[in-house]
């Protein structure tokens, strides 16, 4: 005899989904633009809450069966409308990582809060010049300052060493990304997820037949070079910051529900890893993140009536094409119950286009929380 099959309630919610994608819609509008991911996370619990994809595809054509010819109207199309880019989509973290390489350096005791470095437009190794993102640099640099304005001299030196001083290096580096989630599947309830790749001394030999330089890791400090992250992955790493410490499994199933006895089983959340940065560090990651939208490379989130934390990242990926854009943040600062992470594939600058739609979603956010409460 048939059974009757459960119902699933979703985390998903469905006004931040429509609005989330709304958003991008026009941004990728005005901007002339067709590649987008963005994922709206409970840090709290790794709930997922919205999740988007641009290009996307109308559902209904599947509903009952599609047409040869419009099936292979969607697998011919170049932008990939049927490829979910929040979790499938692999890229380079541009700077977003460099809130990983600033939590290992702080963990490792290789800085402390106090730390500084000059950043005066570079770093010379030999004949190859490491630059800022700055003509002439940003000064003199502590980890906060170099978090708000993403001072790529401040991460060379953590990540890779300078003269007598020792950096970090790339088996400790990799190692921290993993901790965060980054290199491997999170295990989210949809299928699809890939699990992004770190690049390491040996697989670089093997595949490039080429040993690693210093330069690799500087790119890796910055988070360029063969680095590739999902959208998911930067998400939950901010998560992790936002929390305080635990990385979550994200799930977008909430309850499973017996139609006949309508028992209702909740999906607990469930730990990845934990507990590998302390407490005091990750408060000076905080407040490096705040300080990015109080006075940083993130200051249009400022004009939100509440308090944001964000890192934005230029990543590049092709000396022909535009840089992709991200924008990773969480809110309220204090008691934080959102993480929004946005990339838009060729943006340009993260802290222009992808700042904009987290800008925007928080607006709304703000308004439509208060209402609920």
């Amino acid at each position: 005899a048939p059974e009757a099959g459960s119902h699933l309630e979703m985390a998903i919610n469905s006004q931040m989904q429509n609005k989330l994608e709304e958003i991008i819609n026009h941004y990728l509008e005005i901007n002339g633009k067709s590649k987008a991911a963005a994922v709206v996370l409970d840090p709290r619990n790794g709930e997922v809450l919205a999740m988007v994809s641009f290009p996307a595809f109308d559902n209904n054509d599947f509903s009952g069966g599609i047409t040869s010819e419009k099936y292979n109207s969607y697998l011919q199309n170049e932008n990939k409308p049927l490829y979910n880019r929040a979790i499938t989509g692999l890229y380079p973290s541009g700077s977003t990582a460099k809130i990983v390489i600033a939590a290992a350096a702080l963990q490792e005791g290789i800085i402390n809060s106090s730390t500084s470095f000059l950043s005066n437009g570079g770093l010379q190794i030999g004949q190859w010049f490491f630059p800022d993102w700055q003509a002439g640099g940003h000064g003199s640099t502590n980890v906060r300052k170099a978090l708000a304005w993403s001072v790529n001299t401040f991460f060379y030196y953590i990540g890779g060493g300078y003269n007598d001083f020792i950096g970090l290096g790339v088996e400790k580096i990799v190692s921290y990304l993993k901790e965060f989630g980054l290199g491997s599947k999170s295990n989210i309830d949809i299928p699809g997820e890939v699990e992004g790749f770190l690049p390491s001394k040996e697989w670089k030999l093997e595949t490039k037949g080429e040993k690693w330089y210093i330069g690799d890791t500087y790119n890796l400090s910055i988070g360029q070079g063969d680095i590739l992250v999902t959208p998911l992955q930067i998400a939950n790493m901010t998560a992790v910051v936002a929390n305080g410490g635990t990385l979550y499994q994200p799930h977008v199933a909430k309850a499973i529900i017996n139609p006949l006895t309508e028992k209702k089983i909740n999906v607990e959340p469930k730990i990845i890893n934990k507990n590998f940065i302390s407490a005091n560090n990750f408060h000076i990651i905080k407040l490096g993140m705040k300080d990015c939208v109080d006075y940083g490379s993130c200051r249009r989130l400022s004009l939100l009536p509440f308090s944001v934390a964000g890192k934005t990242g230029t990543a590049q990926w092709n000396k022909n094409k535009d840089n992709h854009a991200w924008f990773t943040s969480f809110a309220p600062f204090d008691n934080p119950e959102i993480v929004i992470t946005v990339l838009v594939e060729e943006g340009g600058e993260g802290s222009a286009i992808s700042a904009s739609i987290a800008y925007d979603f928080y607006r709304w956010w703000w308004t439509y929380k208060n209402n609920l409460n």
